[in-house]
Formats: structure tokens, sequence, C-alpha cells
């Protein structure tokens, strides 16, 4: 069931992140502008994270949509989240008007203040599914367990109940087995 919520985690968050990227790289100047109205970085720094955030933004959703590098790829997905949470909680408390520009746009817009709450609401969830996969990152159709897949004898997943006494004992027995083999 891990398995199936962590596909589930992988998919919802990646989604969201190529629909966001991909709607704002065709307007790099809307992104670089969204980034300035939230008044908390400094100017020279502005456009390079404006430019490159829609880029990070569908690396990530590419790497969670595919299943690849899955724990690296929700890590900086959390980071990010946190960021935002803190960036639209910020400019709530300064009594900034903006658009967040999670999904474009950005700049002053009337009535903003309005729109906080759900969007926070919606970063906090978004957190804790990468936060979960950060912390489970194995699910279905994944393409890590393809490109790093364990041999059975060095099977590292933790999530699977173990008989450890059976473990120990067909280790024995197979030690036992080559040393007289040996003889």
């Amino acid at each position: 069931m891990k398995d199936w919520f962590g596909l589930v985690a992988r998919l919802v968050t990646g989604g969201v992140w190529i629909v966001a990227g991909a709607l704002k790289l065709p307007y790099p100047a809307d992104s670089v502008r969204a980034v300035r109205a939230y008044d908390l970085l400094p100017e020279t720094v502005v456009p390079a994270v404006g430019h490159l955030l829609p880029v990070v933004e569908v690396v990530i959703g590419l790497c969670l949509v595919l299943g690849v590098l899955v724990r690296s790829a929700s890590a900086v997905s959390a980071l990010l989240f946190v960021a935002f949470i803190i960036g639209i909680s910020s400019a709530w408390a300064r009594g900034l008007s903006i658009d967040c520009g999670c999904f474009g746009g950005g700049g002053e817009i009337p009535d903003a203040a309005a729109k906080y709450p759900g969007e926070i609401a919606r970063d906090v969830g978004l957190l804790a599914l990468s936060v979960w996969l950060v912390v489970r990152p194995r699910s279905r159709l994944a393409l890590d367990t393809v490109l790093f897949r364990s041999s059975p004898d060095h099977d590292t997943d933790h999530d699977h109940d173990l008989d450890t006494d059976h473990d120990i004992e067909g280790s024995l027995d197979g030690a036992e087995e080559d040393l007289a083999q040996d003889r």
C-alpha cells in the first residue's frame, strides 16, 4: 500500500512542478517580476532566480513523475515548498498584495491576500508529500527500481518484514556447505 501512495505522491507533486515550471518557461520576464515582487532577495540574484526557477521546477517534476532520483528530487522539492511558504507568509505579514507567481504571472494584484491561505495550504500539502517521498522514496512504477536495482542478497529495503532467524540460519547453512565443499 505504501508503494502505491508513493506513486500517487510522486505523480501529484511532480505534475504540479511540471505544470508550474512549463507555464513560466515561455515568459521569463514574468518569472523575474514574480520573484522581485516578494522583495526578499537582493536585486543582484533576482534575475538568476527568476530565470532558473522554472527550469528547476520542470526537472524536479520530471524526476518525480519518472521516478528517477526520487529522494534527491523530493528533498529539493521540500526545500522549495518551505521557501514558497515562507515567501507567501512574509508577503501576507507585510501587507503585500501580490500574485504568488506559482503558475506564471506575478507582481501586484488587488485582493491577493484573500488567496494566501489557500496557496499556503496547497504548498503545505505538497510539502508533506515531498517529505513522505524523502523518507520513503521507493514506489511503484519508478525508474529508480530499474536503474538502481539491488541484488536479492543485498536488499536494503527495510519496508519488508524479514524473518531474521531464518535468514541467519540460511546463511549459516550455506557457510557450512561451503566449508564441506572445501574439504
